[in-house]
């Protein structure tokens, strides 16, 4: 079911029983793009609500699913089972692994890499800019690895170019410096380790 209020752009391809709610936008060219130049691609099941952009070029896989006003740029590539929150924003060129959670207004910026069944929490924030606000900011983004399984806790900061090992948990609130190995808790700012899960 497409809502007659959504936008399709020219070269969006859907799979089989999608729903697209009322005031979204898909396919949407990025800046420098016609209309169609760039095949976006979004598998069977998706669920697209209310007010959500997706831009053009991406690759998303089955069972599919946004919050309201989602916001996902161009060019990323996103798994089967995936679900991003209301308010979420994912920049261009990230890629997303199958059975990801995205909470509530999560900020994913460009070249993050989320692994299998990652969990992020309502309101953490990726970073990858190095050196904001320079003028090379751009020619040294580094963005975040949240490795399989972890998990990153409600309003956690995690810094550019960081690697959240497989299924490590990052505590609500924490500030992460420092790369987290594998299994292991950490919390605080900066955060600290408390121990192996």
């Amino acid at each position: 079911m497409i809502s007659s209020t959504a936008v399709i752009h020219p070269g969006v391809k859907l799979g089989k029983n999608v729903v697209i709610e009322d005031f979204c936008i898909i396919g949407t060219p990025p800046r420098g793009a016609k209309p169609g130049e760039m095949e976006t691609i979004i598998g069977d099941d998706a669920v697209i609500r209310s007010h959500t952009v997706i831009y053009a070029g991406n690759r998303i896989g089955s069972k599919f699913q946004t919050g309201n006003k989602v916001n996902i740029r161009e060019l990323n590539e996103i798994g089967d089972n995936v679900s991003i929150g209301t308010l979420s924003v994912v920049e261009h060129h990230v890629k997303v692994g199958n059975k990801v959670r995205i909470h509530t207004q999560v900020f994913v910026p460009e070249y993050c890499v989320l692994e299998e069944g990652c969990w992020l929490g309502p309101n953490a924030v990726l970073t990858n800019a190095k050196y904001p606000n320079q003028p090379d900011t751009k020619d040294n983004l580094e963005g975040v690895t949240v490795k399989k399984g972890a998990v990153v806790g409600a309003n956690a900061t995690i810094l550019p170019g960081i690697i959240v090992g497989e299924g490590a948990l990052i505590g609500a609130g924490s500030v992460v410096a420092a790369d987290v190995e594998a299994d292991m808790i950490v919390a605080g700012n900066p955060a600290k380790v408390l121990r192996r899960r």
